[in-house]
């Protein structure tokens, strides 16, 4: 008895020093990322001051027309010949990297991403910085859970932790970078992950509220309180909203394929940064992430939208201003496209909240002025950001407590959750994956958004061959197989000729009637017993389509053939077995 206490207290001493060295590690982590963000909303400002601070805003400025285009002839430069990676769309390479490659995220990624995206977004951009620093985050999570040799269901939270901290850091916001990782990355965490996460998170926001200041991104004030009368408004903001995330996720796709269509990189990138110039010359607000534009939104200055325009003098006509609010909405999304597709790198997080601020205000706005009404601009641009979220990137919870969090709004938490939920039902009617996770769905490679297919693809096939099954010759003698049953514990037997090719099976069941009739042993060869199985798999083959075979077939063995040759067979019992026992290896607690 005292043997097995000492057993047990042995036991619970080893996880007790498992977890602390997960908390020390995610507190580095935390760390890490949040100076990584520190340094790119750094470097990304102080770019874009030096190049457009001195610009008068009574008119236009021809600068906007260049800037974009040298912007992303660096970033393409850097990447070409330093980097020498892919680095667009940093959420989607986290998802990929989980999907396709166990977690395992290249070192440069640690910088690379950051880098580029501060010349791409500093000289106009119209992209987001979140996504470059998510990847950082997770990188830095995934490389250094490697170098501490951890294994991989504490890859995977290392992963999430890099992530949270780098939303934390960025956004000062720690509560939505952890629904962002459980949301938006979906990874099959538990309760007892959390504590990482928040220490990841909270270490990070630390960290920027301690070189930044208290303030917040979003400087957002509530004079106008929520009415209960006003619920039927911010439904309808939420579909709204939920139609305009539609539109942004289709477009996006859309304009980056048309514009991936031109094979040569440089007149890509002249052709995109042509237009990307010409669309911010005629609509100023699309420079960079676009969050000064929100804080006019958000601060009763919409109409300095107009600022740097060739349209400030039409400012007073409010015909004209609701106009140029809608055209924002539709050209934001091509911008953001052109960014990406032409070379720059970025992300879709900082557009999708410019989309939802200024579609919220716009909404508020037309009603006020066709009808009469006098809807809160400012609350409605607030729950619009929300409910863009949730319906861009299928993130309700994201878009609740991030848009809160970020703002302080949290007096109008009941209208953001009602416009979140509403533009969430509303796109899922149509549209059934983010625009995150569509590309690799449609490419049958989004795991993390399913359970099953996510353990499976962390069982390997060669790890489910058994190979001590009795081999027999197709020209033995039904006496000479009796022999080798007598010597084996299964009861089936390849058929193998001399070249190792598999000619057949015979299954114990099938010649049990046979097998006590000794005068038929040198009568009856194994040739004329053995069946080829209709069945089979390849050891190239995924999990996932070994265990459809299995289910479509109804087969508790399957026979492993590479171009003919016999390999070995796998049990279902076998796949079974190792299956539960990664579903516990991946049931962190």
């Amino acid at each position: 008895m005292l043997g097995i206490d000492k057993l047990n207290l042995s036991s619970l001493a080893k996880q007790l020093m498992g977890k602390k060295k997960l908390y020390w590690i995610s507190f580095i982590i935390g760390v890490v990322s949040g100076i990584a963000a520190l340094i790119l909303k750094n470097l990304i400002h102080f770019i874009g001051e030096r190049l457009v601070g001195y610009f008068v805003i009574s008119s236009g400025n021809y600068w906007f027309l260049a800037f974009p285009l040298i912007g992303i002839l660096i970033t393409v430069l850097i990447i070409r010949y330093l980097v020498k990676d892919d680095l667009s769309h940093g959420v989607s390479k986290i998802l990929a990297a989980i999907s396709l490659n166990k977690g395992k995220i290249k070192p440069h990624n640690s910088f690379s991403s950051m880098i580029t995206s501060s010349f791409t977004i500093g000289f106009g951009g119209s992209v987001g910085a979140e996504a470059p620093v998510v990847l950082t985050g997770a990188s830095i999570g995934s490389n250094l859970a490697r170098f501490f040799k951890l294994d991989q269901a504490e890859i995977m939270l290392m992963i999430g932790c890099g992530a949270t901290g780098a939303i934390a850091g960025i956004f000062k916001a720690p509560i939505a970078g952890v629904v962002f990782t459980l949301e938006v990355l979906m990874l099959d965490l538990t309760m007892a992950s959390l504590v990482p996460l928040l220490i990841s998170g909270i270490t990070s926001a630390v960290i920027a509220y301690y070189f930044m200041g208290d303030a917040v991104l979003f400087k957002f004030s509530v004079i106008h309180t929520f009415e209960a009368v006003q619920i039927p408004y911010y439904i309808l903001a939420g579909v709204f909203a939920g139609f305009l995330s539609l539109y942004f996720t289709r477009v996006a796709m859309s304009v980056e394929k048309k514009m991936k269509s031109i094979k040569k990189q440089s007149v890509r990138l002249i052709y995109g940064g042509i237009a990307l110039g010409v669309l911010i010359f005629l609509f100023p607000p699309l420079w960079g992430e676009g969050y000064s534009s929100i804080n006019k939104v958000f601060n009763d200055m919409g109409h300095n939208l107009l600022d740097n325009s060739l349209f400030y003098d039409f400012g007073d006509n409010p015909w004209f201003f609701a106009s140029f609010l809608m055209a924002l909405l539709l050209v934001k999304v091509v911008a953001m496209a052109i960014t990406t597709a032409s070379g720059g790198i970025g992300g879709i997080f900082a557009p999708t909240l410019f989309v939802g601020a200024v579609g919220g205000y716009f909404l508020a706005y037309t009603l006020n002025l066709v009808f009469g009404l006098h809807l809160p601009l400012d609350n409605f641009a607030l729950a619009g950001m929300g409910a863009m979220m949730a319906g861009v990137m299928h993130a309700p919870l994201l878009g609740i407590f991030l848009t809160a969090e970020l703002t302080g709004g949290y007096e109008l938490l009941f209208p953001l959750i009602i416009a979140a939920l509403a533009a969430y039902i509303t796109i899922m009617r149509f549209e059934p994956h983010s625009i995150y996770t569509k590309r690799l769905a449609e490419d049958g490679k989004l795991v993390t958004h399913n359970k099953d297919r996510a353990v499976l693809h962390f069982m390997e096939v060669g790890e489910l061959i058994e190979t001590d099954l009795k081999i027999i010759d197709p020209e033995a003698t039904l006496g000479d197989l009796v022999k080798s049953i007598s010597k084996s514990k299964r009861d089936l037997f390849p058929v193998v000729d001399h070249n190792g090719m598999l000619k057949g099976m015979v299954k114990m069941n099938d010649i049990r009637n046979l097998i006590f009739k000794q005068e038929l042993y040198d009568k009856i060869h194994v040739k004329d017993l053995m069946y080829m199985p209709e069945y089979y798999i390849s050891p190239k083959d995924s999990m996932h389509v070994v265990a459809e075979k299995f289910e479509t077939s109804g087969r508790f063995n399957l026979a492993v053939i590479d171009q003919g040759k016999y390999i070995g067979f796998i049990s279902r019992a076998k796949v079974f077995s190792i299956y539960r026992n990664t579903v516990r290896t991946f049931s962190y607690d």
